[in-house]
């Protein structure tokens, strides 16, 4: 900020008192977002608890839900006279632009059909291909190459760093929409500090694979069941640096997928048994979390959530906590899956290691087994039709 017309700085000091918050201050984000709160809860409006950005209204049979991300939102509900009122309401306390019909959301192309919501993220896709110069390469048929470990020193410095840590940037958001993407960009994310030359290879071969799937996204159905499913994995001590293991899991409602994550475990397990009872561990935290979000949207989900697993060992530890001299050295907090188990909101499942999702995940697949589990992702090609 500059000092008013006729003040020097050689004179005694001064300040400018805001009446309000201007945009720039660190402080603005915080009071418009309190403001924008403030003014739907006077309306009638409910913040979920589970996620704060979630606004909920239920009065006579009309549910409306708002969702903002800073200054952008979207307005849904089963009324569309109460959704216009909502409209004139926030006009009259906000200067907003109606863009009509949910097309484009945040870099997010959303197509609307009987059948369900297809989301992707074609545009941002090709300006990544656009900025990297690549648009003539060789696509590839999966993201990173089968058995591939990176190390820190593979190959020689990067003499530009920021190119790789770009790219890694704007991969990390592709993820919303492309799970199959997410293990080789959570790799490619832990060399951002020092990038070497093979760490920029491997982003490469991400691009090809990009270039060949540009138009794929998620399908969601609209007859989709509203049952919660989840798969956890791990690949025990993958990390050849730090020989810790690697959680991976993905939730699924109905035939829907909803959320996926791929994480570094943070201590090294003792054994596979152990990497696969963490990953159960936190599985259980991400669908104690989406009960909650389900109830706050007014869904109930009274039976118990099934999650797969394919280890015989890691299940019987979670079903009974008294295997001391293989779990006494574990975090209490990763005791939390058994608590739910007790409790009633998950059961594990064995499932056969061919028919892990969550695979994908924990490591580098190639040929069949990477596209066997990307067809039930639920990741389609922009062109193909959905299924009936």
């Amino acid at each position: 900020m500059k000092l008013p017309p006729g003040f020097s700085h050689k004179e005694k000091p001064c300040v400018c008192k805001l009446n309000k918050l201007i945009h720039g201050l660190k402080q603005a984000s915080r009071q418009w977002f309190s403001k924008f709160s403030t003014t739907l809860i006077q309306k009638g409006f409910r913040q979920s608890i589970s996620d704060y950005s979630l606004f909920t209204y239920n009065c006579d049979q009309t549910t409306i839900f708002v969702l903002i991300y800073v200054d952008d939102f979207i307005i849904t509900g089963n009324n569309e006279n109460a959704i216009s009122k909502i409209k004139q309401f926030l006009a009259q306390s906000f200067s907003i632009k109606d863009l009509g019909n949910l097309s484009y959301f945040l870099g997010i192309e959303v197509s609307r059909s009987k059948k369900g919501i297809f989301l992707c993220q074609r545009k941002y896709t090709l300006d990544i291909l656009s900025d990297s110069s690549i648009t003539g390469c060789r696509p590839s048929d999966f993201p990173m190459e089968q058995h591939l470990r990176l190390r820190p020193n593979d190959g020689t410095p990067l003499s530009d760093p920021t190119v790789y840590r770009r790219l890694i940037g704007r991969f990390l958001y592709l993820t919303l929409t492309r799970p199959d993407i997410q293990y080789a960009v959570n790799t490619l994310s832990q060399f951002m500090q020092s990038p070497y030359s093979f760490h920029f290879d491997a982003a490469t071969r991400v691009l090809r694979y990009l270039k060949g799937s540009v138009g794929e996204g998620l399908f969601l159905s609209a007859s989709s069941s509203i049952n919660l499913v989840g798969y956890a994995d791990s690949n025990w001590a993958g990390c050849p640096t730090t020989r810790r293991s690697t959680t991976g899991y993905f939730t699924m409602l109905g035939s829907n997928p909803i959320s996926w994550k791929t994480k570094k475990q943070p201590t090294i397990s003792r054994s596979s048994a152990e990497a696969e009872y963490r990953s159960l561990a936190t599985l259980s935290y991400e669908l104690q979390w989406l009960k909650y979000l389900l109830s706050d949207l007014g869904i109930d989900h009274p039976q118990p959530i099934t999650i797969y697993c394919d280890s015989q060992a890691a299940i019987p530890i979670a079903e009974n906590p008294v295997f001391h001299e293989r779990t006494k050295h574990i975090e209490i907090d990763c005791h939390f899956v058994s608590e739910k188990i007790k409790s009633g909101l998950i059961t594990p499942s064995y499932i056969r290691s061919s028919d892990q999702l969550a695979d994908i995940f924990t490591k580098p697949l190639g040929g069949d087994a990477y596209k066997r589990i990307l067809d039930k992702l639920g990741v389609i090609e922009i062109s193909i039709p959905p299924p009936t």
